[in-house]
């Protein structure tokens, strides 16, 4: 076997009844566990998330198959990642899927030819997965060099001292750690610095262990253009594609949302231009590419980029069915019609509030007038609508709440969802905190209109009140699930039905104090999950806990 200069690992879905006792432990009554709690349901004794039980049922009585998962695509950081490094020489293999493909990282390392493992954390908020995947590394394989990189890390150095950061480098356990927004080319010295036995010193952005602690080097923020690290699909298996990729076609945002420290820690907004957006979608067809998720957090904007983009593909006629992130008041009327000609089947809006009063706190350029314009138009075009929410930001109060509420009700996205607000010191609004009376941080904090006990209270009860708009429970399902189950045979109807018990389940739970999943739920549960069968789900026992939550209101 030729020597394996970096095998990259992507995700790690960490055990879930573990996290949930880890979560647990921080307090039932704590910010971070009542979210969770909004998200899981007691069967049989084992906390289950929605698509756990979608996959505990649909099997049933047949015989296993791939099991549906939200991850269940090629990660865009390993496409990435593995693009660049081959380019610059480097060989590399992947783990896309830790928790599922153990064995075949195992069989990697056992075959004593693996220089290093990347590990990335682009979604991880705690470090247990991250420590699982070390830690199994470790028992296979004790040579081979461990690099972690990604946001997990680069938040962390961001928000802790230099002991307690190297505190946490050496409780994980890797060897380096890349500190940077963009890290590659950190990455790309590490391997050459390992490759030749020369001492790490000279490599900016880094933390290595040495002499029983962590050497950090000095910071030097890399700039990768986007132009010039294009995916490179033919790298990749057909087969491991699976039909679904993740694209991005710029980098950071224009705006400056007080809630949002990505902006600063991304620079400058740069976007590829039309051209190359067309090249990128070309190889993606050559690829089979069916379904296309586009992760810009400003696909849209500018709003001409965006219209060429779309007549392009609609042109080419590629077929894609797309969904993205959407600013509401960069749209138009013109734009929605080319979005649904184009194979849009959904957005994800930041809609934060429905009251100007927090949305001008929150520094946010989106107005009410934008969603009720836009929303009513998407639905009408057949796009799947979603709005996210944020409670407890400064200015929020129980007026504004209402305002939200109220709001939902009248614009009726198919799916929304309200998260407690997190208090980041690393974002814009820290800077102002005296301004807003804020003290405490993360999920602990108070201001002159609200503190974090009261809007978790706000959030329970906007999960148990809304009628006209779906929640989605988030924790193993986000609104791509909604895309990628319909890949799997599961018509919309079908999914919002299914959403619709799971969240009567809970919101029983909340309302009787019941803590196992009513007999008739679940088995309105398993008809759902068991939908290629023919066989639909009574409503009755969902149309009863509505009643509960109408006499609760």
């Amino acid at each position: 076997m030729t020597m394996l200069d970096c095998v990259l690992v992507g995700f790690n879905d960490t055990s879930f009844p573990e996290y949930v006792d880890l979560v647990r432990a921080m307090g039932e009554t704590s910010g971070a566990y009542r979210d969770l709690a909004l998200a899981l349901v007691d069967v049989d004794g084992v906390p289950q998330r929605s698509m756990d039980l979608l996959n505990r049922y649909h099997f049933e009585g047949r015989p296993a198959g791939r099991p549906f998962h939200n991850s269940d695509f090629l990660w865009p950081v390993i496409t990435y990642l593995g693009t660049y490094l081959a380019r610059r020489g480097f060989t590399f293999d992947y783990v896309n899927l830790f928790h599922q493909e153990k064995e075949r990282l195992r069989e990697l390392l056992e075959s004593g030819d693996v220089l290093s493992v990347a590990i990335t954390t682009t979604l991880y908020v705690s470090p247990h997965p991250l420590i699982e995947v070390i830690r199994f590394v470790r028992d296979v394989n004790p040579d081979v060099k461990i690099v972690v990189g990604g946001p997990y890390v680069l938040n962390r150095t961001k928000m802790l001292d230099t002991k307690a950061l190297g505190e946490l480098f050496s409780y994980l356990g890797a060897d380096v750690y890349v500190i940077s927004s963009e890290g590659e080319a950190a990455l790309v010295q590490v391997l050459e610095a390992l490759k030749s036995g020369r001492r790490l010193d000279g490599i900016a952005n880094i933390a290595y262990r040495e002499d029983g602690g962590f050497v950090s080097t000095p910071i030097d923020p890399e700039s990768n253009d986007l132009a010039e690290n294009m995916v490179d699909y033919s790298l990749f298996p057909a087969d491991e594609v699976r039909g679904f990729a993740t694209i991005r076609t710029a980098r950071s945002c224009p705006f400056k949302c007080s809630f949002c420290g990505f902006p600063a820690r991304a620079g400058a907004y740069v976007y590829l231009p039309v051209d190359l957006v067309a090249k990128e979608l070309d190889a993606l067809a050559e690829a089979g590419v069916h379904t296309l998720t586009i992760i810009d957090d400003t696909f849209n904007v500018p709003k001409g980029r965006f219209k060429s983009i779309l007549r392009l593909m609609i042109e080419r006629g590629y077929g894609f069915r797309w969904n993205s992130y959407l600013r509401s008041d960069h749209v138009d009327d013109e734009t929605i019609e080319l979005m649904h000609e184009s194979g849009c089947e959904g957005v994800f809006l930041g809609m934060e509030s429905g009251s100007d009063v927090v949305l001008e706190a929150m520094n946010k350029t989106a107005r009410r007038r934008h969603y009720a314009y836009v929303i009513p138009r998407l639905k009408d075009a057949g796009i799947v609508t979603h709005g996210s929410f944020i409670v407890g930001f400064p200015r929020e109060s129980a007026e504004t709440y209402a305002e939200t509420n109220q709001f939902i009700e009248e614009v009726q996205p198919d799916f929304f969802r309200a998260q407690l607000w997190y208090c980041d010191l690393t974002t814009p609004v820290w800077a102002e905190r005296e301004r807003w009376g804020l003290t405490g941080a993360a999920f602990k904090w108070s201001h002159d209109t609200m503190d974090a006990a009261t809007a978790t209270d706000l959030v329970d009860r906007m999960f148990l009140d809304v009628e006209n708009s779906i929640w989605l429970p988030q924790a193993g399902f986000e609104l791509w699930s909604v895309y990628y189950l319909q890949r799997r045979g599961m018509s919309l109807p079908q999914i919002k039905t299914f959403l619709r018990a799971f969240n009567a389940a809970i919101q029983e739970r909340m309302l009787l104090g019941t803590p196992s999943v009513a007999p008739d739920l679940l088995e309105t549960l398993r008809r759902c999950s068991q939908f290629d069968r023919g066989q639909p789900p009574s409503l009755d026992a969902i149309e009863r806990v509505e009643r509960y939550r109408a006499v609760a209101a």
